[in-house]
């Protein structure tokens, strides 16, 4: 945990929540989800499956890069009118804070998860995305000493795209966006979302692209004092938890055990994102910078190992010691071993 994630800073988590696709009849804990993957503004996609939210901890690797999300903590969200995924998230936290009472955290979570902020979660600083057409407001003004209960908002705000018209002060930063220098301009104030975040002071951020070619996006942050162009690089490695969706169903085979009865569902899909976050656990100590995968022509320029990467050197090292326990004292046959060989098992670990 130190090396990864240093004493003295928070450390950062994410939240997110993911479907892993199940059919069949009775499959314990599925139901019909929003496909996120499948679903546009305009079109909203539906499958059925187990809907599993999870918080992964955001680590830089030693090669730079893109940061990795290793879960840590997952859910299996079932539809009740009285439990919401924002309650599981509430939870996964809290039990995160026990398990490490000396430690602070930086949640970054999508706008779903927004009313996260509201939750008073131990020592946890929440950043989120605020909604285009959000109701905010002024801070409230001081009491006046007259009777009556002293207001808890101040003066309604403009939405945020029209607060961001009317935004001429812009401040331009180089920040960090997933291990990459991107230039944005910033603009930041400390206002209320009342309907969202209650009367909890939030610092708003607005981001633009200088060269017009992407919208603005809108954060806020719990912590009022933050750098805000750290809040916008905060945000933007966010993404490391989509990563870690993806790497788990389509290299581990997150949505592929076929139990349907008891806790065999959800046992198997938590057990598929232990698995990725134990590869890296392994890769990264074993071998930090050192490149442990074959140069191919349509990957010239690539300097960064991948997550099937991880994986393929975990199986050459598993396989190596069975070989070598399960091998014959006899002498081996030229053909089965050098450059062959490591050839032959390159090309196996990368595609089981």
């Amino acid at each position: 945990m130190e090396v990864l994630c240093p004493a003295g800073q928070p450390i950062t988590i994410d939240i997110d929540d993911t479907l892993f696709h199940k059919t069949g009849r009775c499959i314990n804990g599925a139901g019909t989800f929003r496909d996120a993957l499948r679903s546009t503004r305009s079109s909203v996609v539906y499958a059925t499956g187990l809907n599993v939210c999870v918080v992964t901890v955001r680590v830089a690797p030693p090669w730079g890069g893109e940061p990795l999300g290793l879960p840590v903590n997952a859910r299996l969200y079932r539809k009740q009118p009285d439990r919401t995924l924002n309650d599981l998230a509430a939870e996964m936290v809290a039990e995160l804070a026990g398990w490490l009472p000396d430690r602070s955290f930086a949640l970054a979570c999508d706008g779903a998860y927004a009313p996260l902020a509201r939750r008073a979660l131990p020592r946890t600083q929440v950043t989120s995305r605020m909604r285009r057409n959000a109701a905010i407001y002024d801070l409230a003004p001081p009491p006046t000493g007259k009777r009556g209960r002293p207001r808890t908002k101040g003066d309604r705000l403009p939405v945020p795209p029209d607060l961001a018209a009317a935004v001429t002060d812009w401040t331009r930063v180089e920040i960090d966006v997933r291990g990459r220098t991107r230039t944005r301009l910033l603009w930041s104030r400390t206002l209320l979302w009342y309907g969202v975040c209650g009367k909890q002071p939030v610092l708003a951020v607005i981001v633009r692209d200088p060269d017009g070619h992407e919208d603005d996006d809108f954060f806020f942050t719990t912590d009022t004092r933050a750098d805000p162009a750290w809040i916008a690089s905060h945000y933007a490695g966010r993404w490391s938890i989509e990563d870690t969706f993806r790497n788990t169903k389509q290299f581990l085979g997150g949505e592929d055990p076929q139990s349907w009865r008891h806790h065999g569902p959800e046992r198997a899909t938590a057990l598929s994102l232990w698995l990725s976050a134990a590869v890296w656990l392994w890769y990264i100590p074993t071998h930090g910078t050192t490149r442990t995968w074959t140069p191919t022509p349509w990957y010239a320029r690539k300097t960064t190992p991948s997550f099937l990467d991880a994986l393929a050197a975990l199986r050459r090292c598993l396989w190596a010691q069975r070989i070598t326990t399960l091998s014959s004292p006899a002498p081996v046959h030229a053909k089965t071993t050098g450059d062959f060989a490591d050839s032959l098992l390159e090309v196996l670990a990368q595609a089981a």
